[in-house]
């Protein structure tokens, strides 16, 4: 059936397939029912994992996230948080095992993460922070008696003196807004440290800058953290260096690393990383900052001491983060992104060959290692949604269970990956998604769905949509274009400053396939993306006309509208330059908006009203070009959203307006 160069890789599909004619088709209230659970923590004695449960709050219209623990052995489970309409995240322990920390904005008025610590031996959780902005981040030190807290500090006041009228906001930087934040003014983050007996905390590193990912030496004296306070204008490029200070009032940082890229990018959330013997720290280096984010960032290590950096993973084509040391101090386990996977691996200090931790087709978030040979895991895949599994001298398994007696009840897709041709010959890694009951030799309307980022990828990994669309009679096709971070840093640079290039030949390749095999019905095809994906999107119906409808989600058509209007100016500037400098490149990726006459596509267009990632107003724009063309289209936007939806309610919604123009135009 699968002719040319097509190359299956896994069938991903479930060992008691028999079982499944007898389960229910997956629904839009079911997402309503599935459990993300993330965020795992191994105790100091190694005998428990912690991590987090987000549910849905039918209530609120919320979402609400618990602390649990399960015993390693996977016998005992604990749900350790009850709150309803707030909730827990970042559970860490005291190197004592007596307490857990966590973030949660239970009883703040101002709805800001506070530290809490929870005693294991019984007892309510106890408020241990009271800053006005929240805390951001925190880590134990090694002996347990002090915590690195990384506070948002705010120097002005929130409404005019005598009056509940809020103050101007008086804007002076450049780089002035950002999704979820929203206006950024005087608010910063700065490093403390609280004293677990007394609760007493002292500011750290004085000035006018941020630091970010707190981490201690082995011996308690200091403490590392990720900032750009080597340039006087921050705000300016992503040029994070290492710095290490005195865990004493008011010291001066020494910085460690000193690369023109990004080292221990903070949008990762990955710690510096010191050896057990506190000599060295491991951690991320980025590629130049002209590339921004489409730079590959390898693991480097430094001497405490200073010196030069030692990339470990020079050979190593992909992106990686999250450095942790072996308790030996010999290897460096790391996620490495790779071909639809995120994959644990590890590597020798010494570098050499890289070794895959966890064998199989996997998306691997998150880990912790507990100690000697046990690692636990924040694991998925296209037919088991987030869970945590560990890895000991017995082997590899499950160890939360929230989501089996939803998974039991179900039937799921098969998933499938592929390769395909692009029209230059550039082979194009994707998936497949088949409807429920498929029926091999029948045609199928086909959802194209197109990832955002750009630079990120689709990969093995739990899916919603894929499944929904499965149930409705759609097979999905999503590919990894150019663009995408999958094949390395020449891969993913393809589309510098060229957006719907490559990137929308590459798409089209997988539907292509999928028409040639008998598997796509041409004459039923749609397309969709969210962020970039809905930007590729508007790029492939000004170019292709084949599809019957668009899904174009948080999108942008006109460059030059985004231009000082979204949280984006480092990049606009450093990929695209100046509007004013260089006109034709904004041109040239303005082609939906400024031939939006070619566009014979109905579409729907969605938007959170307060996103500052992709604003609004360049949905607008789109949605008001195709208007006055008199193309079929809709505008959707939902109130107080900013770029992911987050209200339950509002994501049921868009699953059933996408259902109702899909169906409207491929099943009629």
């Amino acid at each position: 059936m699968f002719r040319n160069f097509s190359i299956f890789i896994t069938a991903l599909t479930c060992n008691f397939c028999f079982a499944q004619t007898a389960k229910l088709p997956v629904t839009i209230t079911d997402n309503d029912s599935i459990h993300d659970v993330t965020e795992p923590s191994v105790s100091p004695d190694g005998k428990w994992v912690a991590y987090t449960v987000s549910s849905t709050n039918f209530e609120e219209d919320d979402f609400s996230t618990d602390i649990w623990m399960t015993s390693w052995d996977g016998k005992t489970t604990l749900q350790l948080t009850y709150t309803e309409a707030e909730s827990e995240s970042k559970p860490r322990w005291s190197p004592d095992n007596n307490y857990l920390a966590f973030h949660s904005s239970r009883t703040d008025s101002n709805e800001v993460s506070q530290l809490w610590l929870l005693n294991r031996a019984g007892g309510e959780a106890k408020k241990i922070t009271s800053f006005a902005g929240g805390v951001e981040d925190y880590a134990w030190s090694f002996d347990g008696k002090k915590i690195a807290v990384i506070a948002s500090i705010i120097d002005t006041a929130e409404y005019i003196e005598g009056t509940e009228t809020a103050v101007p906001l008086v804007i002076d930087r450049y780089y002035f807004k950002e999704d979820y934040s929203e206006y950024l003014t005087t608010s910063r983050k700065h490093l403390y440290v609280l004293d677990v007996a007394t609760e007493d905390t002292i500011r750290i590193a004085d000035g006018d800058f941020e630091e970010e990912l707190p981490s201690w030496s082995p011996d308690g004296k200091h403490i590392a953290f990720v900032s750009k306070r080597a340039r006087e204008d921050w705000d300016r490029d992503d040029n994070y260096d290492i710095y290490i200070v005195e865990a004493k009032a008011h010291s001066k940082p020494r910085q460690l690393t000193t690369s023109p890229g990004k080292d221990n990018d903070p949008s990762y959330e990955a710690v510096p990383a010191w050896s057990p013997d506190g000599k060295y720290i491991a951690f991320t280096i980025g590629g130049p900052l002209k590339l921004i984010y489409y730079a590959i960032q390898h693991l480097a290590i430094i001497p405490v001491e200073g010196g030069t950096a030692k990339i470990l993973t020079a050979a190593y084509d992909r992106n990686i983060w999250n450095p942790q040391w072996s308790a030996d101090g010999k290897e460096i386990y790391f996620i490495g992104e790779d071909d639809q996977n995120l994959d644990l691996n590890k590597i020798s200090i010494n570098g050499g060959e890289i070794k895959k931790v966890i064998s199989g087709r996997h998306t691997i978030y998150n880990y912790e290692l507990g100690g000697e040979n046990r690692i636990a895991l924040q694991y998925t895949n296209p037919l088991i949604p987030e869970e945590i599994f560990v890895q000991d001298e017995n082997g590899f398994r499950k160890l939360s269970h929230q989501n089996d007696g939803w998974l039991s009840r179900h039937q799921l897709a098969t998933t499938k990956e592929f390769q395909s041709k692009s029209k230059d010959g550039t082979l194009i890694s994707g998936f497949m998604v088949l409807p429920n009951n498929y029926v091999e030799g029948k045609k199928y309307p086909t959802i194209l769905q197109i990832h955002g980022g750009p630079t990120s990828q689709n990969q093995n990994e739990w899916a919603m949509d894929w499944q929904l669309y499965a149930a409705w009679g759609y097979v999905t096709v999503s590919m990894n274009p150019r663009g995408s971070t999958t094949k390395g840093e020449k891969f993913a640079t393809a589309i510098f400053a060229d957006w719907g290039s490559v990137d929308v030949q590459d798409d089209l390749s997988g539907v292509d396939y999928l028409v040639n095999n008998g598997i796509a019905d041409p004459d039923k095809l749609a397309v969709e993306g969210w962020s970039y994906g809905g930007i590729a999107t508007n790029f492939t119906i000004v170019q292709d006309h084949r599809f019957k409808c668009a899904i174009s989600g948080a999108s942008i058509g006109n460059a030059l509208a985004g231009y000082g209007t979204d949280m984006y100016i480092r990049e606009y500037e450093g990929e695209l330059g100046t509007p004013w400098q260089n006109f034709d490149t904004y041109v040239k990726n303005s082609l939906p908006f400024l031939h939006a006459d070619r566009i014979k596509t109905p579409t729907l267009f969605m938007c959170g009203a307060k996103d500052f990632n992709v604003p609004l107003l360049n949905s607008e724009q789109m949605y008001q070009a195709l208007k006055s063309l008199g193309i079929e289209t809709q505008l959707i936007i939902y109130p107080d959203q900013y770029h992911g939806i987050d209200v339950p309610s509002y994501l049921r919604d868009r699953y059933e307006r996408r259902k109702d123009w899909f169906d409207a135009h491929l099943k009629q």
